[in-house]
Formats: structure tokens, sequence, C-alpha cells
């Protein structure tokens, strides 16, 4: 009976020591690959200094005269 026990507790120690690492599931990493910038921009600043230009050159005219 000794050995009967003795060989049930050394089957559970040992399949409770061999399922310990792999319980636990670990995700794996990611890699993130960045796109370089646009060296030159959007070109969305072109509007506001048109917009400038336009109200500066109709404000700064000369009246004509008769």
């Amino acid at each position: 009976m000794k050995k009967l026990f003795a060989i049930a507790t050394a089957t559970i120690a040992s399949a409770a020591a061999a399922t310990a690492g792999s319980i636990a599931y670990v995700a794996p990493e990611i890699t993130r690959i960045e796109e370089p910038a646009p060296m030159g921009g959007s070109g969305i600043w072109l509007i506001p200094l048109i917009i400038l230009g336009v109200l500066i050159l109709s404000l700064t005219g000369e009246e004509p005269t008769d």
C-alpha cells in the first residue's frame, strides 16, 4: 500500500511539474512598421497663403480716378 501511495504521489507531482509552464499563454510581440513621413508636407499651408495674398492685393490696390 505504501508503494502504491508513493507511485501515485510521484505521478501527481510529475504531472503537475510537466504542466506548470504551459498553462499561461504568452502572446508573441507584434513588430510595428512605421511609414516614413512625407518630405514635402501636404501643401495645405498654401490655401491660407493664397487667401492672404488675394486679400492684400485687393485691399491695397489704388482706386481708379475718373
